[in-house]
């Protein structure tokens, strides 16, 4: 049932995100239930669920949006655009806070952000993010959003061979703070082998690597139990138990499986393709 509907009329919605809910509510307040959207103008856009209506608009880019995220505790709102630039804006006062360069020149294709320790790592703040761009770059900042701090932690770099002949555009590169393991970030991409990879901040090295059949389209882990959704181009959805363990495969998508998103609970799982969106039921997950 279509419960409800915003419509940007001349702009095409490129990414979108839920505000998290407050820390100890749940069931989340109605009030509380906000999405933001990144259009292909270089806006971002925050609607009200509840009064159905938009509440803000923001351009703090120059090119179309293809990421968009809140912070863990939604008082500022990342954005990353098709240029490579990122931006932090919050939502409270419609103005833009950070503008990041580092991934110039190739769209970011992930923004990631989660919750630290206040000292983890050596730096100040409660916050972990990454941004991810189509060019294998993954960089790892700890922030303190009230303190204006924003410190570079990470930045990794994968290798790939020559864009092979044929292949008209390359699977993306996609990385995932890893909910069971502290410290760690999933990694899959276009690479030297087809191979999903588990990176330590602490030790700045990989810890394991576990094969694919092919290269990854769309991730997703599971908050709730060690699992990795993985999809790829042969219309084929994988869940993979972490960090070791039989692999279960599963058709049922008309084309690639290009979204995999785990519910809060991790008991069901959404995937998308080009005309199909399933809801899995985890039993025993």
């Amino acid at each position: 049932e279509l419960v409800v509907q915003f419509q940007v009329l001349n702009q095409s919605c490129q990414c979108l995100a839920w505000k998290p809910r407050p820390v100890g509510l749940w069931p989340c307040p109605v009030e509380s239930q906000h999405v933001v959207a990144g259009y292909s103008d270089g806006t971002v856009r925050v609607f009200s669920v509840s009064r159905t209506e938009m509440e803000l608009k923001m351009h703090p880019h120059a090119a179309a949006l293809t990421a968009v995220t809140y912070s863990t505790n939604g008082e500022m709102i990342l954005s990353g655009g098709k240029d490579g630039i990122v931006a932090v804006s919050s939502p409270r006062t419609g103005m833009t806070i950070h503008v990041l360069a580092d991934h110039k020149g190739s769209p970011i294709t992930v923004l990631q952000c989660t919750r630290k320790q206040y000292h983890d790592f050596g730096v100040e703040g409660g916050e972990l993010w990454l941004a991810t761009s189509s060019d294998r770059r993954v960089s790892v900042w700890g922030s303190d959003w009230l303190q204006d701090k924003c410190e570079l932690l990470d930045w990794l770099s994968f290798p790939a061979p020559a864009g092979p002949e044929g292949l008209d555009s390359l699977p993306p590169s996609l990385a995932a703070f890893c909910p069971w393991e502290h410290g760690v970030l999933v990694y899959v991409g276009f690479g030297m082998q087809k191979e999903a990879l588990f990176y330590s901040l602490r030790k700045k090295q990989v810890l394991r690597k576990i094969s694919l059949p092919a290269f990854a389209t769309s991730l997703s882990l599971s908050p709730a139990a060690p699992f990795m959704a993985i999809g790829f181009g042969e219309r084929l959805l994988r869940l993979q138990p972490c960090p070791a363990g039989e692999p279960q495969d599963y058709a049922g998508h008309d084309d690639t499986v290009h979204l995999c998103r785990f519910a809060p609970s991790g008991r069901r799982l959404l995937t998308a393709s080009h005309s199909a969106v399933l809801v899995w039921e985890l039993t025993g997950a």
